[in-house]
């Protein structure tokens, strides 16, 4: 399988100019490359930015879902390569037909297949704080799905990959048996993730992935490591760049396999590059990962973003216990 991460820096609120820093990013790949794609993956809320503080500064980027200008971008970039699309946006709701009836804002990703349909429509389950101040949890649990030339696709957003709330324990992982239980040969993760560094700090190295960020997404996928399958499962992490205010954005976005209980690397952007990870999956991968050791609960956190910086007031700020791990991962920054 052919796979496309479109790695980049949109600004929040500056939407048309964010289309424009996406397109510029997608003109420097070869044509031809771009046209063999089976599947092309955006960030979490591509094109609108990330960091609201509110639901009335978010409201002018909210979008219905399939008639949105994410929509339509997706819908054109899937019919002109002939390739799955997957694009996260902040959803409005049409609520009309169900008055009287509150409002409904969601933090959601849109699925295209190459015929530019609309086949999947997921709402974000594991909100993280920045989310809370406008948007509702999906209700819709996780998704899954039977998706013509990809399979069975399970798809999340960012800090679905957390355990709920951090409250829940360690060892549940949630996202990580839904794998499971939908049989996923394919995961897709939109995401906006963060560091605690002081950006300054962070983007000192831009071309060098952040490894602590890679090898935490990496143990949020236990289950799957240790299911020992046969069958390999193709992991994609697609996250922004850039920063916001004081949110440092992590890149380090990747595609990984994971069979007989080994992860493999195929591609990972460096932290700070505009960029498209394309690799494919019938090739021989870059690297290979030691197998994580198993967790006990309150085991590890993750760098960011299970919890605000220091200086947000959120009840969940102090609540996570510090990271430890002897996986190791040491792939080489690769388009």
């Amino acid at each position: 399988m052919r796979i496309a991460c479109l790695q980049f820096d949109p600004r929040v609120g500056d939407v048309h100019n964010n289309l424009d820093r996406a397109d510029a990013v997608l003109a420097k790949a070869d044509p031809a490359d771009l046209d063999g794609l089976d599947l092309l993956v955006l960030p979490e809320l591509a094109f609108t930015g990330y960091n609201f503080a509110s639901l009335q500064h978010i409201a002018p980027a909210l979008e219905q879902a399939g008639s949105g200008i994410s929509s339509l971008w997706a819908q054109n970039i899937a019919l002109k390569h002939d390739c799955a699309v997957v694009v996260g946006y902040p959803e409005k709701v049409d609520v009309s037909a169900q008055w009287p009836a509150s409002p409904e804002y969601y933090n959601s990703a849109l699925v295209y297949n190459g015929d530019g349909d609309v086949v999947g429509n997921y709402r974000k389950s594991f909100l993280y704080y920045t989310d809370e101040t406008w948007a509702l949890e999906g209700g819709a649990g996780f998704f899954k799905k039977s998706i013509p030339a990809l399979g069975n696709v399970a798809l999340g957003i960012c800090t679905d990959l957390n355990p709920y709330k951090l409250e829940a324990p360690w060892d549940a992982f949630e996202f990580g048996f839904h794998i499971i239980e939908a049989q996923a040969n394919l995961v897709i993760l939109s995401m906006a993730w963060q560091t605690h560094q002081h950006p300054s700090e962070f983007g000192r190295t831009p071309e060098e992935p952040d490894l602590d960020t890679l090898v935490y997404w990496v143990q949020r996928l236990e289950p799957v490591i240790c299911a020992n399958k046969e069958e390999e499962v193709v992991v994609v992490f697609c996250n922004r760049t850039g920063t916001e205010g004081e949110a440092a954005y992590t890149g380090t976005s990747a595609v990984i396999g994971i069979k007989h209980g080994t992860v493999f690397v195929y591609g990972v952007l460096g932290r700070s590059v505009n960029d498209l990870l394309m690799v494919d999956t019938s090739l021989p991968p870059q690297t290979r990962a030691a197998q994580p050791p198993p967790s006990s609960p309150g085991s590890r956190s993750p760098p960011s973003p299970a919890a605000p910086p220091p200086t947000a007031a959120h009840p969940h700020a102090s609540k996570s216990p510090r990271a430890h791990s002897s996986t190791t991962l040491a792939p080489s920054t690769a388009r």
